[in-house]
């Protein structure tokens, strides 16, 4: 199951604009705060992984190489399960598994990037 998409734009307040009108007859909303400049939409709040979409502008949070899509976990071990298996697969270090507070207080992820530098995460919600 994916967790959510993260999209790098080179307007994020028109892109965010865009986003808000076209996904609001699906039942996407933006996220209310302002998440170190990024904009986030779903159909629930930032912590309930249902699906969402990022988008941040250059230099921003995070450094998107290509696209970034991060796969739903059920827990720690099997985000570091995901992990060493991306690596031994070819897949390149972009963050290793462990807490991620500066997206959210229970956010726990990992981060490869595939072989043609797409960054690629597992992430799952601590209790």
């Amino acid at each position: 199951m994916i967790d959510h998409v993260t999209l790098h734009v080179s307007n994020l307040d028109r892109s965010a604009a865009f986003y808000e009108q076209a996904l609001a007859p699906l039942g996407y909303k933006r996220f209310p705060g302002d998440f170190d400049g990024a904009a986030g939409f779903g159909a629930s709040d930032p912590e309930d992984a249902s699906g969402h979409l990022w988008m941040f502008a250059e230099g921003n949070l995070v450094k998107i190489t290509e696209v970034h899509i991060a796969f739903a976990a059920k827990d720690e071990a099997m985000v570091r399960a995901f992990y060493d298996a991306a690596l031994l697969a070819g897949g390149r270090d972009n963050g290793a598994p462990g807490p991620r507070p500066q997206y959210g207080p229970k956010y726990y992820g990992a981060f490869v990037l595939d072989p043609d530098g797409n960054n690629i995460e597992a992430t799952c919600y601590t209790k």
